[in-house]
């Protein structure tokens, strides 16, 4: 019996020189969901646990090449997008997706889970205009739903009414994710235009390692897709991937630790 070949994952985003988020964790995620794992590097940062020390980008014409490389040889089934610093790159990454036609699910990284900024405030109009319409999925979480949408908001409903005002906007699906919400019971809303918001809930773990929960999520749902996944069946099994590594994180560093990927054995 012939094994079937892994999904192709392209991960185009930022490098975490401490290994919890960005580039290193998609690469992880990947991995251990049973894709093949490639990478366009956005910018270099120095960080860890406690915060960011610097981020060094990448010349943009650097980027547009790494996705060339991999989509003109391995091949593509699907692309996760996060750290896009500044404009000149979010450029080069659109003209380097043209006529890619695979699921592509784009972390709108704005701000670390330590509240560092990661992004370029004059970027955020590059990526609603040239990468929010080329996309399937958009997961920002609530400071991140709140920038884009510039509402702020307590609740479910006025989360969910963000999150379509955004679907609405792009034309793309929109993961509200509710991780910064108060409260025991988190609640993910995926909203789809033209469909029905879907709910997922969560009994919040009680911790501080969560750097790179994004990050993870966002790479796990696009190997999901990448493999056939349906939209809410992929959110469905990334939500549980990633609740999973945070449940087995190590205990690393002494600000928001890192997740556990390497425990994490899906069926």
């Amino acid at each position: 019996m012939t094994t079937p070949a892994p999904p192709r994952i392209l991960s185009i985003a930022g490098s975490d020189s401490s290994g919890g988020a960005g580039i290193q964790a998609d690469i992880k995620t990947i991995a251990m969901l049973g894709g093949y794992a490639m990478t366009a590097v956005t910018a270099i940062t120095a960080q860890n646990t406690r915060g960011v020390q610097g981020i060094a980008g990448i010349a943009p014409e650097m980027v547009a090449r790494q996705i060339a490389a991999c989509v003109s040889d391995i091949g593509v089934d699907a692309v996760k997008i996060g750290m896009l610093h500044e404009v000149p790159v979010i450029a080069a990454v659109a003209a380097a997706l043209e006529g890619l036609a695979v699921p592509v699910v784009l972390d709108p990284v704005m701000i670390a889970t330590s509240g560092a900024a990661l992004i370029d405030p004059q970027a955020v109009a590059a990526l609603r205009e040239q990468l929010f319409p080329r996309a399937r999925l958009l997961t920002p979480n609530l400071p991140e739903l709140a920038a884009l949408t510039g509402r702020s908001f307590t609740g479910t409903a006025a989360m969910v009414a963000a999150a379509e005002a955004l679907a609405e906007a792009s034309g793309a699906a929109v993961l509200a994710k509710g991780g910064h919400a108060d409260g025991e019971t988190i609640t993910d809303v995926l909203v789809v235009p033209g469909e029905r918001p879907r709910f997922y809930e969560h009994a919040r773990i009680d911790t501080v390692h969560t750097h790179g929960t994004g990050c993870t999520l966002s790479s796990a749902i696009a190997t999901l897709l990448g493999r056939g996944e349906s939209l809410a069946e992929a959110v469905r099994l990334g939500r549980e991937f990633v609740f999973a590594a945070i449940a087995a994180a190590p205990g690393y560093g002494g600000g928001h630790g890192p997740l556990g990927h390497q425990a994490v054995r899906p069926a």
